[in-house]
Formats: structure tokens, C-alpha cells, sequence
């Protein structure tokens, strides 16, 4: 994880020097409004000044940015001649930064031959996360949506921000839905790369440390009250899952998660988690799966589906029809199904997405 991170109150003003160096004019990334509400923008733009670096803003990134949009992103910072990028915001900003990113180095790259099935490189990324779920600021990945194929799709470059500035003071004002459904993100990733696969003892310590920051926040996610303590916990919990799944990638949520965010609306972290009880049910070897309680700090399996239920309230509409096409795009989708530590297919899968949406 090649990532030099910085955390701490105040960060970017502090360590401003850190972004000399990796070009001549920065792109700014990010969404319509939150930047301007938390801070992050201003913080990033008086660091830029400071520093004499000249930069152009984007701020038309969705939720759930898709390549056309990337791609548009990119011809803007070409006209404007910047040479890297700084994504500021959540999943959506950062990611849609490490894409332009690819897209500025490889001018001949367009939105559709973006996913090309080989890691290309990309210019320098400075990432500003301003919740805590993704990890993308310690992650290689850039999930976007892929409108023609209608699902969300990893872009499959190897992109690591060369710098990330952790500073949770732009977390306070979040809305309590998006950090419970950012925090349960958050913990998909922890649990997923904890049971996977790929899993060591290198990602394991990551995850066991990230689980115990996150078990501290139960009852503020529970009761919707937020310090900054609780802040901070979950920013750490959230770098230390980015970690993990850096090295051993995601498993069977974050796969089936995908049809509800993009046929339903659902938000990510909220797709995933309303999976997760009958997800964890499905495995046959319950051991790590009870470690995962005393990490959390819970007594047994019905205390975490407690949690879990709580903060993953959602009514999906969805047909029986659907879920059946969702279960065969997923029983289908060996990317993710191959992280998952035991054989896995259409009748479970279905199964997982039928009792999790009460079908």
C-alpha cells in the first residue's frame, strides 16, 4: 500500500509541502456541494495557493460517477492543461479522481475503452476523504458505473493516490443516514476481507484492529449521535478496511450489492449491509464468523443481526423475477465468487438476496 497517509486536525494546511512536486497545475474533483459545506474545498484551494500551485475545479461528479462522466472530467482538465488530479469527498469523487487520473495519462483512452483488461498508468492523486466507508484512499480500485453493461465495475487500473489527508473535522456535520450507511461500508469491507480467500495474517492484523475502531462506534451508529472521537474512530476504521481489501479485494456483498445500487437506488454501503445477515448465515464453518463477534465487541450472532437490522433499515421493491436475474449475474461473476472461502452458487446466492429483501 504505497500511500503516504497524513491524519490528523488541520492536516492539509500542515503538510501542504506534500503536494509540491507532483505537477505543474492540479485538477480538482469532486461533488456540487459537500466540499464547499465541510471545509475540504477551501482547505485544499489555500493549500494550492500557499504553495503556488494553480488548479482548476470539476465539481460535477455523481453518485455513482459513470465513464461518461470521467471522460468528460478529463477532456476539461486537458483543455485547462492539469497534469494531476485531487479528488475530494467519498467513494464517488476519489474514485472518479483515480479514473481521470488513467484518462489524463492516456489520452487516447475514451470512457468506453476506459476498462481495457490491462493496468495502465495513471498521473499522480492526492485523495481528501470526507466520509468514512470507501477506504479508497489506501485502495488501487475505481468503482464506476457502467451504464451499457448496468452495473458498477471496477476499471481494472492499478491506482493508489499518492497522498491521503485524513482530517475527520470534515465528517462532524455529516447526516446521520450517510454515516451509518458509510460506517456499514466500512464494516463490509473489514468482514469481507477478513472472510476471503486471500486473507493472511498481514490483512488480518488490519482488519482485527479496524473491527475494534468500528465495535467502538456501535452506539453512537445505533443512537445517531456523533463526537469526534466516534469521527475519527470510524475515518480509522475505514483507512484500516481500505487497507485490507487493497490486498485481498471484496467477496459475495459487495458482488450482489451492485444490482440493488443500480437497478434500485439503494446507496452502497446500505446494499451491502442488507445482506449481511444471511450472508454471514450461509457459512458452513462458523468459526471466523464468531471471531468477528468478541473483534466487535458483541456477545453472540443475534447481537450483530440486531445491529445489523438496525442500521439497515430499507424497503426495496423488488420482484421475485428480479432477484432471480440478479442471483445469475452474480453466480456468474467469478471475480468476486472466488474470494469467498467456500463453494458458493445460484441456489444460495438466491437464497442470500430472498430473505435479506423478505421476497
Amino acid at each position: 500500500m504505497p500511500t503516504k497517509v497524513i491524519i490528523g486536525e488541520n492536516c492539509i494546511d500542515a503538510n501542504s509541502h506534500l503536494l509540491k512536486g507532483l505537477g505543474s497545475k492540479a485538477l480538482i474533483v469532486t461533488g456540487k456541494r459537500s466540499a464547499k459545506l465541510n471545509g475540504s474545498g477551501k482547505d485544499v484551494e489555500d493549500a494550492l495557493r500557499k504553495e503556488n500551485i494553480p488548479f482548476v475545479l470539476f465539481d460535477q461528479i455523481e453518485e455513482n460517477p459513470s465513464l461518461e462522466t470521467v471522460e468528460k472530467a478529463r477532456d476539461f482538465g486537458l483543455k485547462e492543461g492539469a497534469d494531476f488530479v485531487i479528488g475530494i469527498g467519498g467513494g464517488s469523487p476519489i474514485d472518479a479522481a483515480k479514473a481521470i487520473a488513467v484518462l489524463l495519462k492516456n489520452t487516447d483512452l475514451t470512457g468506453d475503452t476506459l476498462i481495457c483488461g490491462k493496468s495502465l498508468e495513471a498521473s499522480p492523486v492526492v485523495a481528501v476523504p470526507t466520509t468514512a466507508g470507501t477506504g479508497t484512499e489506501v485502495t488501487q480500485y475505481s468503482i464506476l458505473t457502467d451504464h451499457k453493461a448496468q452495473t458498477k465495475k471496477n476499471i481494472g487500473h492499478t491506482v493508489f493516490p499518492r497522498i491521503a489527508y485524513l482530517d475527520a473535522k470534515y465528517m462532524l456535520d455529516m447526516p446521520k443516514n450517510i454515516t451509518v450507511h458509510t460506517a456499514v461500508d466500512a464494516l463490509s469491507h473489514l468482514v469481507e476481507s477478513y472472510l476471503n480467500v486471500k486473507s493472511n495474517e498481514i490483512s488480518e492484523a488490519l482488519v482485527e484492529r479496524g473491527l475494534e475502531y468500528w465495535g467502538n462506534c456501535v452506539d453512537n451508529l445505533l443512537g445517531g449521535f456523533f463526537t469526534y472521537e466516534c469521527r475519527k474512530d470510524l475515518m480509522l476504521a475505514s483507512m484500516l478496511g481500505g487497507m485490507a481489501i487493497a490486498q485481498t479485494g471484496t467477496s459475495l456483498p459487495h458482488g450482489m450489492g451492485y444490482a440493488l445500487t443500480y437497478h434500485k437506488g439503494v446507496p452502497h454501503g446500505l446494499a451491502n449491509g442488507v445482506l449481511y445477515v444471511h450472508y454471514l448465515r450461509c457459512f458452513k464453518d462458523q468459526a471466523k464468523v464468531q471471531r468477528l463477534h468478541k473483534l466487535i465487541g458483541v456477545k453472540n450472532h443475534d447481537e450483530l443481526e440486531k445491529i445489523l437490522t438496525a442500521l439497515c433499515l430499507t424497503d426495496i421493491k423488488v420482484t421475485d423475477e428480479e432477484l432471480q436475474q440478479y442471483a445469475q449475474e452474480m453466480s456468474a461473476n467469478q471475480a468476486k465468487l472466488q474470494n469467498h472461502p467456500e463453494e458458493i452458487g445460484y441456489e444460495e446466492i438466491y437464497h442470500i438476496y430472498k430473505a435479506s429483501l423478505n421476497i
